[in-house]
């Protein structure tokens, strides 16, 4: 059996476990979460190294992208560290693969005219393939990475104005605590009134569900939403907020869809390969081996 586990800065009421078989391999796949404690994910990953077929590294990436250049997280490259064995993934692999497929699918399978459209993504650097795919299919984009990270109440409109943006603030900002940017731990659980206007102005509300949740307003109507890392109670909560349409990227499971950083360490551990990331071709071979479509459900 293919064991994989997230380890999470996320809150532990979100963890799950599911087994299933894929590619005639029987597949245990888990989420840990750590309640926002960076030591304690750490030493989780010791204590599993060489005992599990792949890490996902959740609840933080191992680096944000922006015009053409990558920043690095300092706590991510510390939880990575920790893992000697073991190869560990933070689900960029399928975020530039998985995501960009789901725009694709999300209008040329299912239907939904996108240029035009508003498109809030709620922190692009995180999402780049996600908000490239919009861009190039001609959806009118709101980034609210300086909004939604940093407070700043500043949209950008262009991945360019974004990368331009990044250059300056990003070294710093890759230094900071997670704490001080991204929803951990028991933030995951409460709302913050922030932004309420861009919510308002787009009909797109794109990105990681934790920023959505965190941030999204009383109401939702008529809204799509297209993320990830989705529980049977979320969406019984975005159905209450008067969502339109949810859109998951990765499959759904148990009536969970998990976080790419659990689905790109899945297909680590299907491959067999002892390195921490595959290339894209090889991450598009078995996706198209799995037949993995996003989940669309409409909500209201």
């Amino acid at each position: 059996m293919k064991r994989v586990i997230s380890v999470s800065l996320g809150s532990s009421k979100r963890n799950h476990a599911v087994e299933a078989e894929l590619l005639g391999e029987r597949c245990l796949i888990e989420r840990i979460g750590t309640d926002g404690n960076l030591q304690r994910a750490i030493e989780l990953v010791k204590q599993l190294d060489g005992k599990v077929d792949a890490f996902g590294m959740g609840g933080i990436d191992l680096y944000v992208q922006a015009g053409g250049r990558r920043y690095m997280l300092r706590e991510a490259k510390q939880i990575a560290r920790a893992a000697r064995i073991t190869p560990i993934v933070d689900g960029t692999g399928l975020k530039d693969t998985l995501e960009r497929k789901t725009i694709t699918f999300l209008e040329d399978t299912y239907g939904l005219q996108l240029r035009g459209r508003n498109v809030l993504m709620m922190c692009a650097a995180d999402r780049f393939g996600m908000a490239e795919t919009f861009e190039l299919r001609g959806a009118k984009l709101t980034l609210g990475d300086l909004i939604f990270t940093v407070g700043l109440p500043i949209p950008l409109h262009s991945l360019r104005a974004l990368g331009l943006v990044a250059r300056v603030l990003a070294p710093v900002l890759t230094q900071l605590p997670l704490a001080y940017l991204y929803p951990t731990g028991a933030a995951q659980e409460t709302t913050v009134s922030r932004g309420q206007q861009f919510f308002a102005a787009n009909e797109i509300i794109a990105g990681d569900f934790h920023f959505i949740r965190r941030f999204m307003p009383q109401s939702l109507k008529g809204k799509i939403i297209v993320t990830n890392t989705i529980t049977t109670e979320d969406v019984t909560l975005l159905r209450e907020r008067g969502v339109k349409l949810l859109v998951t990227t990765t499959p759904e499971f148990n009536g969970r869809s998990f976080g790419t950083n659990v689905m790109e360490a899945l297909l680590v551990a299907l491959s067999g390969s002892p390195h921490t990331a595959l290339s894209a071709r090889d991450y598009e071979e078995l996706l198209n081996k799995l037949n993995f479509k996003p989940r669309i459900k409409e909500l209201a």
